[in-house]
């Protein structure tokens, strides 16, 4: 429309001119000073990973993020802003073995641990300058020659002193519980980084007999994992709805919920007998591998029986299901319940186990095996294609499996109701997410699975003595004071702390760091306190800042 575009409508040229002008004038810095005094409004900014490219999507955020605080000092607040990194966790791993040419655990321990850490710390930097030139271009306010970074010892120590606070109140415990696991990246992953991997895919189900013993009939059981039927238990059926006993027109027998019988068996069949779920408890059943029945008597526990359990549902499948206790919550909590034995014949790295007919083959692939085994053997009714949302892991795209193992958990759930009562205080905008979204998160919130079996992370604070008794650590002070071989400047990362020890109070045995980081989102969640380095450095600027609180 223009031949020439006017001098006031060069945007760029006056942004750069305003930027330079800002940094020459030190304006943000004065913004501060001039409002030292002032009744203080706290905005906390989640801090980026430099180790990857800022994008047209920060955008939004920045701006959102600069214009909240931007107006709230223009009110007279006094609005601190202090730059922050995120520097820890997978995703710097993942860039670190792609830069090496490594692949999983195994090849990063034979680099070595100490080098590849180093690695991680310069890594975080990449694109350090990019982010900074980016955040000044979008006009973004903040102190960013003094950022809190999450890996230096300061944060770490604050990170720690909190730990043990929630280790003081009975909520930090280890437990054997089915995390969801990332067999690829060998460790588990939060409820937040599971809603962040799904994918629609299509898969085969599996129908499988199951013979009743002492009877030429079979139990029918749907599962959507075939991998997991190596490690089957148990059967189990919904105590209160209604279960027959048919004759279909090609002379098998089977036991099948009522409700779906015609949905799976068409309608030639003649009904038998009729039960309710829970006449068909402790029902037992042949094996349908054999490969799990050593491992079950070595524990002298019983298995291979008809168990029951409310969340069976009759919308899909056959209305039993098998049981697997190392690969299911629901599975586990029904093997707690019925004292089963313990089976899992998948390895760490998601390899079925040489115990098995399909060793070394990756849980995802030994579906189709399974199937066309169970084919072979007369033990396949059937394997309906089903099409559903499968979770993955969110950096390297591996399926996920949910798997047993031992785990530190933060006991969220011992303290929902004062959660759900801070949030009921909250004014969130809009009221849905507050009451909606996050609402409902809190009212179904899990006990937090807080360790990573990973390297580059905030090592978890807790040691260990053969003997059993463990000890948290809350400050370097106290490590120091515990510890006949703590160097006076302590690398708190890994490798360097592991070899740390502390004297065991009960039995004077050296006691080890336990091996695991935690989730680099407690990282972010600490920041509030440990960008200060609270309550080691300023403690009186924290607490004013939330005088309720203290």
């Amino acid at each position: 429309m223009y031949d020439k575009v006017p001098t006031d409508l060069k945007f760029v040229e006056r942004e750069k001119e305003v930027e330079k002008f800002w940094e020459a004038e030190h304006i943000f810095e004065k913004s501060i000073k001039m409002r030292e005094g002032c009744k203080p409004y706290v905005f906390y900014d989640g801090p980026p990973t430099a180790n990857g490219k800022p994008h047209i999507g920060h955008v939004e955020t920045r701006v959102i993020k600069d214009m909240i605080p931007r107006y709230r000092a223009m009110k007279g607040y006094m609005v601190p802003r202090k730059a922050g990194w995120d520097t820890h966790g997978l995703p710097v791993e993942l860039e670190v073995e792609k830069k090496l040419g490594l692949d999983g655990k195994e090849q990063i321990e034979q680099y070595g641990l100490e080098p590849f850490i180093k690695e991680c710390k310069e890594s975080v930097w990449k694109y350090k300058g990019m982010w900074e030139d980016f955040s000044n271009t979008v006009g973004f306010w903040a102190d960013m020659d003094n950022p809190y970074v999450t890996y230096d010892n300061s944060f770490i120590e604050s990170e720690w002193w909190a730990l043990k606070q929630i280790w003081d109140k009975g909520l930090l415990y280890k437990g054997f519980k089915v995390v969801p696991y990332c067999p690829r990246c060998g460790t588990p992953l939060s409820s937040h980084e599971v809603a962040q991997g799904y994918k629609d895919v299509k898969e085969r189900s599996a129908i499988a007999r199951f013979k009743a013993k002492g009877e030429d009939a079979y139990i029918l059981a749907w599962t959507t994992t075939p991998w997991t039927l190596p490690s089957n238990l148990a059967l189990c059926v919904n105590p209160k709805e209604d279960y027959v006993k048919v004759k279909t027109g090609d002379g098998y027998t089977y036991y099948i919920a009522q409700a779906l019988a015609d949905t799976v068996l068409g309608e030639d069949y003649e009904v038998l007998e009729t039960y309710k779920g829970k006449d068909l408890e402790f029902k037992e059943y042949e094996p349908l591998y054999d490969c799990s029945v050593p491992l079950c008597e070595k524990q002298h526990k019983k298995a291979y029986y008809v168990v029951c359990a409310d969340y069976v549902t009759l919308t899909d499948g056959t209305g039993i299901v098998h049981i697997a206790p190392a690969f299911g919550e629901d599975d586990a909590n029904v093997g707690r319940k019925y004292d089963l034995p313990f089976v899992q014949l998948v390895d760490a790295k998601g390899d079925m186990t040489a115990d098995t007919p399909f060793a070394g083959t990756f849980v995802k692939d030994a579906d189709p095996m399974v199937l066309k085994d169970l084919e072979s053997r007369g033990l396949l009714f059937s394997a309906p294609s089903f099409e559903h949302s499968y979770p993955h892991c969110w950096r390297c795209g591996t399926p996920l499996i949910y798997y047993a193992r031992e785990s530190w958990f933060i006991k969220m759930t011992a303290v929902k109701d004062d959660l759900i009562r801070n949030n009921n205080t909250i004014n969130w905008v809009p009221d849905s997410i507050g009451k909606g979204r996050f609402g409902d998160w809190l009212e179904n919130i899990q006990d937090w699975g807080i360790s990573r079996n990973r390297y580059w992370g905030t090592p978890l604070n807790i040691w260990e003595c053969e003997c059993g008794h463990q000890h948290s650590i809350g400050s370097i002070e106290e490590l120091k004071s515990l510890s006949d071989n703590c160097p006076d400047e302590i690398e708190l990362h890994r490798p360097y702390i592991d070899v740390v020890n502390i004297k065991c109070p009960k039995c004077n045995k050296p006691m080890k760091r336990v091996p695991e980081v935690i989730d680099c989102w407690f990282d972010s969640g600490a920041m509030p306190f440990a960008q200060h380095h609270y309550p080691f450095e300023n403690k009186e600027l924290f607490e004013s800042q939330f005088p309720a609180q203290f």
